[in-house]
Order: structure tokens, then C-alpha cells, then sequence
């Protein structure tokens, strides 16, 4: 049988998901709802 708890202890994370991970936390991503917000915003100012 497997013992989860040691399979834990030695569990490491890989590098390179780690740099993803940075990569993804500094990048400036734009969603859908950024992009209504600013039309919205834009349409407020307009009246």
C-alpha cells in the first residue's frame, strides 16, 4: 500500500512551474470583466 503521508514528505515542485507560476503572477493580464469595466467606465464619463 502507499503511505500518502511519506509520498508528501518527499514531494518537491518542479522548477519550472514555479517560474510559470512568477511569470504568470507579474504579467498584466486583461479578462472580459477588465474590459467591460472599462467600457463602462468610458459610457459614464461620456454622459
Amino acid at each position: 500500500m502507499i503511505d500518502f503521508e511519506k509520498e508528501l514528505e518527499k514531494f518537491s515542485p518542479s522548477l519550472e512551474i514555479n517560474e510559470v507560476e512568477d511569470s504568470i503572477l507579474n504579467s498584466d493580464l486583461t479578462d472580459m470583466s477588465d474590459i467591460l469595466r472599462e467600457l463602462l467606465n468610458e459610457m459614464e464619463e461620456k454622459r
